[in-house]
C-alpha cells in the first residue's frame, strides 16, 4: 500500500545541463538566421516597390507632359496674334 503512491509519479527525467546549453545555443543560432532572413526579405521587398513605384510615377508624369513640351515649343516658334 505505500508503493502506490510512487508508482503514478509524474515528474520529469533530470536533463543534463551541458545538453541543454547546447540545445539553447543551438536554438539563438537558428533564431539570428531567422532575423536576418527576415530583415532581408523586407529590405528586397521595399527596394522593389520603391522601384517600381518610381518607374511607375516617371512614365506618369512624362505621358501628362510630353504634350505640353511639343505644344510650348510650338506655342514659341509661333505667337499667338
Amino acid at each position: 500500500m505505500l508503493l502506490a503512491p510512487a508508482i503514478g509519479r509524474t515528474e520529469p527525467p533530470a536533463q543534463d545541463n551541458g545538453a541543454q546549453a547546447k540545445q539553447d545555443m543551438h536554438q539563438a543560432g537558428r533564431d539570428t538566421k531567422d532575423a536576418a532572413r527576415n530583415a532581408g526579405r523586407g529590405v528586397k521587398h521595399g527596394t522593389k516597390k520603391a522601384y517600381h513605384s518610381t518607374k511607375r510615377h516617371t512614365k506618369r508624369a512624362w505621358h501628362r507632359t510630353k504634350n505640353t513640351v511639343r505644344g510650348a515649343k510650338q506655342g514659341a516658334e509661333q505667337p499667338p496674334q
